[in-house]
């Protein structure tokens, strides 16, 4: 496992990440703890949570996710895992997230009662990264990096960051801290895949210039690039349930995922992982790891044996033959994840 420095603050992590958007719903609470044991013991150091897990989300188990996670974090000395968890954007966003009635907002009020709420979940008096979930275009930076540096010079959070954020939305924040003198954003989490490559454009300038790291998330394309759906939608998948029994929203985010153009290019990567004797899941972590704008890559597991074949990409470095055709993939397909979800923001 390798460590790199969360962008120019002074955390460093390993450079995979656990993931637990699954721990309270597809995972119980001793196979959580069991996976979050393993991923330990092989060298990662780094958790992401959210108060909204675990997912899909619902209004029963809104918190779930960080209470197991902080009754695990019992059993560790705390300074040796790094925690890092969410707060809600605005309900005009991504969704509606159900918590505090549906009506969440990222406005000082909320950001701090949101960070009290999940120390109290997670058991713990300070959370290493805090970020933004999804952002509200309309609040001004200035508020929200208030109410975030608030919380790191009272020592209840870290390093601050955001997610699902655009170029802009990115460049203005850090526009607006240099200007006040307010935190920076160090951390941005979008989603980043060989089936989703937009983040080595536009935003991989940004994260350069402005030393910011990038901590992608669905690098399996939310399990599509496992193979698990080249046969049809399996029964149980996420994906399986919103595009047969999800809202028309959960409806749109499986068509963007599983589409003939993905499973084309998961299909040519099966083929490029099997050359190489390893898991497309080991390959997909893997190219997402050798990004030199890419601190930490955050996967998530349902089982062990998954897990497994996650921390198989450790010690796999792909060489410039096998990163040629995958980028050849890439060019006779392009963007298979028709689209991301960022221009609604």
């Amino acid at each position: 496992m390798e460590y790199r420095r969360l962008g120019s603050s002074g955390l460093s992590v390993s450079d995979l990440c656990l993931g637990t958007m699954t721990f309270g719903l597809a995972c119980d609470e001793p196979l959580s703890h069991q996976i979050m044991d393993r991923a330990v013991d092989a060298g990662i150091d780094f958790l992401d949570t959210a108060e909204v897990y675990p997912v899909p989300p619902r209004a029963d188990l809104v918190g779930v996710t960080e209470e197991i996670v902080g009754r695990w974090l019992q059993t560790k000395p705390r300074d040796s895992v790094t925690i890092a968890t969410k707060v809600t954007g605005p309900r005009h966003g991504w969704f509606p997230a159900p918590v505090r009635g549906g009506r969440g907002f990222i406005d000082r009020h909320q950001i701090l009662r949101s960070c009290d709420e999940s120390l109290h979940r997670l058991q713990t008096d300070y959370i290493d990264l805090m970020q933004i979930h999804w952002p509200d275009h309309g609040m001004p930076y200035e508020e929200v990096l208030g109410a975030l540096s608030e919380l790191r010079d009272s020592g209840k959070v870290r390093v601050i960051g955001c997610s699902n954020e655009t170029c802009w939305g990115l460049m203005k924040s850090l526009w607006a801290a240099d200007k006040t003198g307010l935190a920076r954003f160090e951390t941005v989490q979008n989603n980043f895949s060989l089936i989703n490559r937009r983040c080595e454009s536009e935003l991989a300038q940004v994260l350069r210039q402005e030393r910011v790291s990038l901590l992608p998330y669905s690098p399996l394309g939310g399990g599509v690039l496992t193979g698990k759906y080249q046969d049809g939608p399996p029964p149980g998948a996420r994906f399986t349930d919103y595009l047969t029994i999800g809202a028309e929203r959960q409806k749109k985010m499986g068509q963007r995922f599983v589409n003939p153009r993905s499973l084309e290019t998961t299909a040519r990567l099966m083929q490029i992982a099997a050359d190489l004797g390893v898991t497309v899941t080991a390959l997909a972590l893997a190219w997402s790891r050798q990004h030199d704008f890419v601190a930490s890559t955050i996967f998530g597991v349902t089982s062990s044996e998954q897990l497994e074949q996650a921390l198989a990409a450790a010690d796999l470095i792909l060489d410039a033959e096998t990163l040629a055709r995958i980028d050849q993939i890439d060019f006779e397909i392009p963007t298979p994840m028709t689209e991301d979800g960022l221009r609604r923001l």
